[in-house]
């Protein structure tokens, strides 16, 4: 048999990707299948409402708090509360909104509630090491 065969299997998973396993465990110190499932379910809610931060930064073209020139007389004006439907039960997230109700979120459109279809791909993006940012500019693109 050659080296090649003989070599040892690879771990597919990103050190990032551990990292934020370990992160989990540690933090909630799951029991059972099921308590996994309510810390992930309860990760989600963060997540989607970062990446939706991120889509309202690319929006209104400034971050959050920059005190700066703007070039849009648009601004943030709050939040508006929602549930999502996902494969492990109900999130809950806060959608930010803008001033003047232009504001089309791609991650998660106006008036839908299930995102079954993407958490899978954003869990598995996050755990490739992206960022919440990248995230969204990936979702949004």
């Amino acid at each position: 048999m050659s080296n090649a065969l003989m070599a040892p299997r690879k771990n597919k998973r990103s050190e990032a990707s551990k990292a934020i396993a370990q992160a989990i465990i540690d933090q909630y110190q799951p029991a059972s299948a099921e308590d996994m499932q309510d810390a992930l379910r309860d990760i989600f809610g963060p997540m989607f409402e970062a990446m939706l931060q991120g889509e309202m930064n690319s929006h209104l073209g400034y971050e959050t708090n920059d005190h700066g020139y703007k070039e849009t007389s648009n601004r943030r004006n709050g939040y508006t509360h929602k549930s999502l439907k996902t494969t492990m039960g109900e999130v809950e997230i806060d959608t930010p909104r803008d001033r003047d109700g232009s504001f089309a979120p791609q991650l998660i459109p106006k008036r839908s509630k299930d995102v079954s279809g993407i958490e899978d791909k954003v869990l598995s993006m996050y755990a490739r090491g992206m960022s919440q940012r990248d995230i969204a500019d990936t979702i949004e693109d």
